[in-house]
């Protein structure tokens, strides 16, 4: 077959600025991620001669990075984690614990037989936690790591009886490894494997910078800010800036950006251009907004408006790589994409499809840091002749292009703002920075030069898009007192500077209190509802657990499926489950739910469009999906872990739970839950 498909693969490197205003560094994800993923994403990718790909890497994340040549000097964690347990205070030795227990506990401390043995204890003495410390860091190391660096080879046969030598032998090995990132990635580039790009100096959301009205242009029905003034200044700025650190760190000037969550309009589309830049990255959303046209195949070619190249990003393949392939063997995830490429290559001549996605989060994961799913996956391009694997810079140059007359706005995450503007907790923080730039123009006070670099640089730093993403109710995480606390520093600083008394307001927490297992209640009373379909009987469910899919949102995003609601329990007989969401959808034609236990790797699949009743199985679709699955499925299990699936044709619409599997207790009797 000859080749007919241009494979565009574009990873997105960035860490928010975790900077406090002493400049060091809160929280520890930019050196965790360093020795697990910046280096071995484009190795791995180097292993495999004639492949090619494309990395952004954002300005904090380059910031942070340099830090780390002195560690203990700029990142509290490092510094707590350092100190001999002994030494810790309480409070000092909480919050060390809580960082490491926020590790993904299936992928990456399971495997371990000591890290788990030691997570799972309710109190832990000095000895313990020097171990803990260790193979906490030990997990985060990558596979290069594990490969090739002999102290972190030698540490992983220890296993236990860790020393202080232990620990410093260990921070300064992946010290100095640290310091090999960029350039290795300057490296590649030289040589043409890799196109580098980077992103607005503090990652902000430069179309709502620019105009936040830009929110109520992508979504009519959003609330803006009260009493918004353009910032405009501040977006240029972002780009200069970024420009300049990039050209510092790789010797040459960027000729691409992927704009902060791929969030554009045609003013910032202007601008890029206007400072010399020739191509820039969004979503598949945004080209058929602009276009009025969702056909498929006009999502796989480059776009030019207005002088520059523009990809667009494929969401469903993206999705796909971010958040389904975590659930497959290495080997049948690179067969599934190769497979839902082909047909592509197929039927479009000399088509380009782009992949774009996160470079870091979504490998945690995955089995083994993703690295069966690449090794895999490179091997099959190897041996595939029908597609070949481009750069965004080639991309940009490629024949086969379309032309826009308009751009409309909008982001990576459904096409508009509303991840950043709309939920009062996200306007309040907008709110908060118009107030603070106008306090700081009605200033008339004298500031030194310095002082009014610093100001600048808080204001920047308060405009990231990271902030904005953890307010509101779309996403959670259990850090997000630490991030709320980081935004409003920002702000306090800027009035410590011009010795003004910060409003009491930026000492009140924006965040409100929000639980982190929202979404996910665990069953109270066994249940024995009637499997008709219909959202009758609210009594039917009664004690029944449920997981709601909306709040499952974290560091990553993706297309949010037709289910966003699943309820689950049992009795002595059958596992019950009942889905929820927009049946609009789930009417389509040739949709089919696969379920499958991961005990038994039994994977049963249903026709969503036929009941069925047989071999101790009930589905019936109506108002909501509802099923039954007989306890002689599961005869010789104890606890059982379920998955489930919307699948049409070879595309996967849902993976549920978003979390990772449903565990059901089958012996669970809920006597302590009993009433009268």
């Amino acid at each position: 077959m000859k080749v007919s498909l241009n494979l565009c693969f574009f990873w997105h490197m960035h860490q928010p600025d975790y900077r406090g205003s002493d400049g060091m560094m809160s929280m520890p994800w930019v050196f965790l991620h360093a020795i697990k993923d910046y280096y071995e994403m484009p190795w791995l990718l180097s292993k495999y001669k004639g492949l090619k790909a494309s990395f952004n890497i954002t300005a904090p994340l380059i910031e942070q990075l340099n830090l780390y040549s002195e560690p203990l000097k700029n990142d509290h964690f490092l510094k707590l984690w350092e100190m001999h347990p002994s030494k810790l205070e309480e409070e000092q030795r909480n919050r060390l614990i809580k960082t490491c227990k926020s590790t993904q506990y299936e992928t990456m401390v399971k495997p371990m037989n000591c890290f788990r043995t030691l997570y799972n204890k309710e109190e832990l003495n000095d000895d313990e936690l020097m171990d803990f410390e260790v193979v906490f860091m030990l997990a985060w190391c990558g596979n290069y790591l594990r490969q090739e660096n002999a102290i972190v080879k030698e540490l992983f046969k220890k296993q236990k009886g860790y020393s202080q030598k232990d620990k410093t032998a260990l921070l300064g090995t992946l010290t100095a490894f640290i310091k090999t990132i960029l350039p290795f990635y300057a490296q590649l580039q030289n040589e043409g494997v890799i196109s580098l790009s980077t992103t607005p100096y503090n990652h902000p959301i430069l179309p709502l910078l620019l105009n936040i009205q830009n929110a109520k242009v992508a979504n009519e029905h959003t609330t803006l800010p009260d009493n918004p003034i353009s910032l405009r200044e501040d977006a240029i700025e972002q780009v200069e800036r970024s420009i300049a650190l990039y050209e510092e760190t790789f010797g040459v000037k960027p000729t691409g950006f992927w704009p902060a969550e791929g969030a554009v309009d045609e003013e910032s589309i202007a601008i890029y251009k206007e400072h010399g830049l020739k191509w820039i990255a969004t979503d598949e959303a945004i080209l058929f907004r602009s276009l009025e046209d969702d056909t498929r195949s006009n999502l796989y070619k480059p776009y030019d408006f207005n002088g520059v190249s523009i990809g667009f990003r494929d969401h469903s393949l993206s999705d796909l790589i971010g958040f389904n392939y975590r659930f497959k063997s290495g080997r049948d995830a690179s067969e599934h994409f190769m497979q839902s490429i082909k047909p592509i290559a197929k039927e479009l001549k000399d088509a380009t499809v782009f992949v774009i996605l996160d470079g870091e989060n979504a490998w945690e994961f995955f089995d083994n840091n993703a690295y069966d799913f690449f090794t895999a996956l490179y091997e099959d391009f190897t041996k595939t002749s029908w597609c070949k694997t481009v750069t965004m810079d080639e991309a940009s140059s490629l024949k086969n292009r379309g032309t826009l007359e308009k751009l409309s706005p909008g982001s990576w995450i459904h096409g508009n703002f509303d991840t950043w503007s709309g939920h009062y907790e996200k306007n309040r923080a907008w709110e908060l920075i118009y107030q603070a730039k106008r306090d700081v123009a009605n200033h008339f006070g004298e500031i030194s030069k310095k002082q009014a670099e610093e100001v600048k640089f808080h204001f920047l730093a308060a405009e990231c898009s990271d902030w904005f993403w953890w307010y509101g109710d779309d996403h959670s995480t259990e850090f997000g007192l630490e991030f709320d606390a980081l935004f409003r520093e920002h702000l306090i600083a800027i009035y410590h500077l011009l010795n003004m008394h910060p409003p009491a307001d930026l000492f009140m927490p924006i965040i409100s209190h929000k639980s982190t297992v929202s979404f996910l209640l665990k069953p109270q009373l066994a249940i024995s509802p009637l499997i008709d379909g219909k959202n009758s009987s609210f009594f039917e469910w009664l004690g029944s657990g449920s997981v709601d899919e909306t709040k499952l949102f974290s560091t990553m995003d993706r297309v949010r499926g037709p289910i966003e609601k699943i309820h689950y329990g049992h009795d002595d007989k059958a596992i019950y489950l009942a889905f929820e969401g927009d049946m609009d959808a789930l009417a389509m034609t040739n949709l089919h739910i696969q379920i499958i236990t991961e005990e038994t790797g039994e994977h049963l699949t249903f026709v969503m469009s036929e009941c069925y009743d047989k071999e101790g199985v009930q589905l019936v679709v109506d108002e909501r999906i509802e099923l039954s699955l007989a306890l002689w499925h599961f005869k010789d299990f104890a606890t059982v872990h379920l998955r489930f699936e919307i699948v049409k044709g070879n595309d996967i619409i849902q993976t549920m739970p978003g979390y990772g599997a449903l565990l059901i207790d089958l012996d669970e009797t809920y006597a302590e839950n009993w009433f009268v």
